[in-house]
């Protein structure tokens, strides 16, 4: 149901993947091209955003949830690069260090206690008005994801007016010690809190 939240994530079976093996002298590695399933409805102009080379060492998934309210109301808090405190509340503070909240700004943000970890340094990578496509990089921090990157897509559904499908999708590296299942279980729950609290917010504002 589009009410619910629904992840996708890589599978051995996923007829989405396609391997391609990079070889030279020296080495060998395997890059996977990863694509949201077909069950994710999504406009042609975003499917590119959500397509990522996922390395041996990295895992991806994508989670959608549907949120009654106008996409321009859920845009306005997702936009705002120097304030993902507003709705991700595993984070207490935001700082933009580099920039004005433009594309290439860098933020500082530090995280609530009781996680593995204290603080991540993130680079704004897309910010498009017009299309509602947002993505950053985390370039470093004290904290265990690794080459992580984020993208986020907001859209409507013809059948279902003033409604806002938001799609998250990311591709991170597995920290040693971990397995691909545990890390996507463990960043699936952190996006999925996040945008069961932004649905909360955003339907918040449009209601009352």
């Amino acid at each position: 149901m589009l009410s619910s939240v629904q992840v996708q994530r890589i599978q051995e079976n996923n007829n989405l993947k396609t391997t391609v093996n990079h070889r030279n002298h020296s080495s060998s590695t395997t890059t996977t091209i990863w694509r949201v399933t077909p069950s994710v409805y999504l406009p042609e102009d975003l499917h590119h955003h959500h397509t990522h080379a996922v390395g041996q060492n990295q895992c991806s998934s994508t989670i959608t949830l549907s949120i009654s309210a106008p996409m321009e109301t859920v845009w306005s808090v997702v936009r705002r690069f120097d304030n993902p405190q507003a709705y991700k509340h595993f984070l207490k503070s935001c700082h933009v260090i580099v920039g004005d909240g433009d594309v290439g700004s860098v933020r500082e943000v530090q995280v609530v206690s009781g996680l593995p970890a204290g603080s991540s340094m993130e680079r704004l990578e897309i910010l498009d008005d017009e299309r509602h496509v947002m993505s950053f990089s985390v370039v470093g921090g004290d904290h265990r994801l690794k080459n992580y990157r984020s993208v986020t897509t907001l859209h409507s559904l013809p059948t279902r007016g003033g409604n806002t499908i938001i799609v998250e999708s990311y591709v991170v590296d597995v920290p040693p010690g971990n397995t691909k299942e545990e890390t996507c279980v463990f960043v699936d729950t952190i996006v999925r809190c996040n945008l069961q609290s932004l649905k909360q917010m955003a339907e918040n504002l449009t209601h009352n």
